[in-house]
């Protein structure tokens, strides 16, 4: 049946089909528990062998880096309250 059809294209050269990956909604990496949130998704599909450990490594390196980021913005707009006030 059509139900359950997956997107694939066709190899030109060898007429093999090629099954498309679908589309997986975009993440909000806006808030320290959404990157929380991804870290753990991340960290759990490496435990379950779904993704290699090395891969896992780097996606948790740049959460990080975001995680950074999103701190420093945070800090930035205190400091800049505070001033504000004055």
């Amino acid at each position: 049946m059509a139900a359950n059809r997956q997107p694939a294209t066709v190899d030109g050269d060898t007429g093999k089909v090629i099954l498309t990956p679908a589309r997986t909604p975009p993440i909000k990496l806006d808030t320290f528990r959404n990157l929380r949130d991804e870290m753990g998704r991340v960290y759990r599909e490496a435990r379950a062998g779904k993704i290699q450990t090395q891969d896992a490594t780097r996606l948790v390196f740049v959460l990080d880096k975001l995680r950074d980021v999103l701190m420093a913005m945070d800090i930035e707009k205190r400091i800049e309250a505070l001033e504000d006030r004055k």
